[in-house]
């Protein structure tokens, strides 16, 4: 079986628009700070505790809040390094194949040059060894531990970096690439390093407290993996691997992972499963190194069945289903492609696809945040949503296209 090109183009062509119409700006699940109004409370900042249940708030309230509390709409750096993705793949499609719902190629490598630019301009500014970067908003964690605006973080600058490389390889603007690559000194000298078996783990970002997530850890070793594939610099590649063997010993006998050492991140998750064999996959097809395929298997298979219902129902958690989150079902296409298994699994791909767009997108082009049981979040949020979808959908049809 193979995916239907008409469901994928339609889709994607939908959400294309409206991310245009927004200029690629948007709400987040966790810029509740961001409110203008929370701001002029006097001391309301100070307050940790208060500064969660804000957060927390406008994450879980079903009804967008946003607009009346005067949290604006923003360019979030992830966010755009995922668009940029998502047209890099356009631009290879439409380059061999006329799809006018999608406009031309030039069209997409004007749009691309475009985000490069913002993404370049997006860099968190501070004394770092690299480019890197963060949120557009302050983030309370759980802990009540605090992440400044801005602060850069393993995650968004492991994607800004691979999208600019996918830039610079359609351009060759060689400052998409040296930009990206300077991130390298960003995860070498500006992340913490926690033993962990006979490797390390990488730290989320260059705040203590935060070094204890095995996809973070693994999304350093895939920046550093890309960053060799361009310099040949053999401390990447070393690097990378001892944080990769750090992160397969935390491997579960059933070949799931769970999120992070604590016991309050012991959950098992669809989509930050897909991040953890998404950068396994790419370590391994750069540096060669085979050592590691059983754990890349056995993962891979536990992935595919335990976060998918025979109807395409994309799962979040390996032992329930709800809430079902957008990036469940977009990591998917995106974990396929990467370990060469969209051929082999089409039929999967197709019923999550199917589901989706049918569950999850709107008439107006966006995809929903998350569904749950009784009240579901059908907000628009540009970064966890949109953008994730963008790049999901345009790697599905690359993939049709191209197999």
């Amino acid at each position: 079986m193979t995916i239907r090109l008409d469901t994928t183009t339609t889709s994607l062509a939908s959400l294309k628009r409206y991310c245009e119409a927004e200029q690629f700006k948007g709400w987040d699940p966790y810029d509740g700070l961001n409110s203008r109004l929370f701001q002029a409370i006097p001391f309301a900042s100070r307050s940790a505790l208060l500064r969660l249940c804000v957060i927390q708030g406008f994450k879980r309230c079903p009804i967008n809040l946003r607009t009346l509390a005067l949290v604006p709409k923003q360019y979030n750096a992830k966010g755009i390094a995922l668009l940029l993705s998502g047209y890099c793949r356009i631009y290879q499609v439409l380059k061999t194949r006329a799809i006018p719902e999608l406009g031309t190629a030039d069209d997409a490598l004007n749009r691309i040059n475009e985000l490069a630019t913002i993404l370049i301009s997006l860099q968190s500014r501070g004394d770092y060894h690299g480019a890197c970067w963060g949120y557009n908003f302050d983030w309370q964690a759980r802990r009540l531990f605090l992440f400044p605006k801005n602060t850069p973080t393993v995650v968004a600058t492991t994607f800004a970096v691979d999208a600019l490389l996918q830039a610079f390889e359609i351009t060759g603007n060689t400052t998409y690439r040296d930009t990206a690559l300077s991130a390298s000194g960003f995860v070498l000298q500006d992340l913490h390093r926690t033993p962990h078996h006979s490797g390390f783990l990488f730290s989320y970002s260059p705040l203590q407290g935060n070094d204890t997530v095995y996809n973070a850890s693994l999304l350093g070793s895939k920046l550093l993996s890309l960053c060799f594939r361009y310099t040949g610099n053999d401390t990447f590649l070393k690097t990378a691997r001892q944080s990769v063997e750090a992160c397969c010993k935390g491997q579960r006998d059933d070949g799931a992972w769970v999120y992070g050492l604590l016991p309050k991140q012991a959950w098992v998750d669809s989509f930050h499963t897909g991040y953890n064999l998404d950068a396994l996959a790419t370590y391994r097809q750069i540096s060669g190194d085979n050592a590691f395929d059983n754990i890349l298997d056995k993962g891979f298979r536990y992935y595919i069945e335990n976060f998918f219902l025979p109807d395409g129902t994309p799962k979040y958690y390996d032992n329930r289903t709800y809430p079902i989150d957008i990036h469940c079902p977009g990591q998917l296409f995106v974990t396929l492609d990467t370990l060469g298994q969209f051929t082999r699994h089409a039929d999967l791909a197709q019923r999550v696809l199917q589901w989706t767009v049918a569950h999850m997108q709107d008439r107006r082009g966006y995809f929903y945040y998350q569904l749950k049981p009784r009240l579901s979040s059908k907000i628009s949020y540009m970064r966890w949503s949109n953008a994730f979808m963008l790049n999901a959908l345009a790697t599905v049809l690359r993939a049709s296209t191209t197999s």
